[in-house]
């Protein structure tokens, strides 16, 4: 397998259309799963992919929000699972700011049955990482980030993987200056586009500190990045993939990728 994201879920907070934003960092070797989605939608997907959980070597979270948390209970769930009946080697490590891996230990200890929760501490490992610290997992060298939040504390990171590739994502909210120094002139730049900048009056997105596919677009030359991901978009049709390209063209040259549900992209 060569080094891909797979999207599970490429929408907003309630989308009808497609699911919640939710990707695999993928290396021949192994995965980083990035936020979980928001519910057991996450777990049927990879189910149906026929998706060897033994890959998901690590878990980044984000932030604590219902629609990139939940679905990362499911996830650990079912490997715990795995790992009781003996199909999964080694440790699983899921990352995160301090106070939102104390939210994951207080959701599964509550919430899990006893025997997966008892892996906890021995297997399934709760890696609090600060800002700016850099760390292994899945095969990446990963330098997490604060994005500066308004609304709740949350984490984005730069990836750079074994050939020099760098992948940042900048989390679900506007960029902030701050983060420059980790965003500058990555390979891949994933960003959320709530919705077309034409479509601001009937979205507000600015009222609920979310971008739209212009903004990104002026962050990505800004920034230098070669390649633009959008996603966490509100429900647009089937056209959505064309607008949204269009949109950020208008102000950067670069490439531009809006994925669908259940698309892969090869670094």
């Amino acid at each position: 397998m060569s080094t891909s994201i797979l999207f599970l879920g490429t929408g907003d907070a309630m989308p009808m259309l497609r699911y919640n934003t939710c990707w695999l960092l993928e290396q021949p070797e192994a995965s980083l799963l990035v936020d979980g989605g928001g519910g057991l939608e996450t777990v049927k997907r990879l189910h149906r992919l026929n998706y060897d959980l033994n890959r998901i070597r690590a878990i980044f979270l984000t932030h604590g929000h219902t629609d990139h948390l939940l679905g990362a209970i499911w996830v650990l769930r079912s490997i715990g699972q795995q790992m009781r009946r003996g199909g999964y080697e080694g440790e699983l490590r899921v990352l995160a700011h301090r106070e939102l891996c104390e939210l994951v230990d207080t959701i599964c200890r509550t919430s899990l049955n006893g025997p997966v929760y008892d892996l906890f501490g021995s297997r399934i490992l709760l890696c609090p990482v600060e800002d700016g610290e850099t760390v292994a997992a899945a095969g990446l060298t990963l330098t997490a980030f604060d994005i500066h939040s308004v609304k709740l504390r949350q984490f984005g990171f730069r990836a750079l993987l074994p050939d020099g590739t760098s992948v940042v994502t900048l989390g679900d909210e506007p960029f902030q200056e701050d983060c420059r120094p980790y965003a500058e002139g990555a390979d891949w730049l994933l960003s959320e586009a709530f919705c077309l900048y034409e479509d601001r009056e009937r979205y507000h997105p600015y009222r609920i500190s979310h971008a739209t596919a212009l903004d990104a677009g002026r962050n990505a030359a800004s920034l230098n990045a070669k390649n633009l991901v959008l996603y966490h978009t509100r429900d647009y049709g089937a056209d959505r993939r064309e607008r949204f390209t269009a949109e950020a063209q208008s102000v950067f040259s670069g490439n531009i990728w809006v994925p669908e549900d259940l698309e892969r992209i090869n670094l």
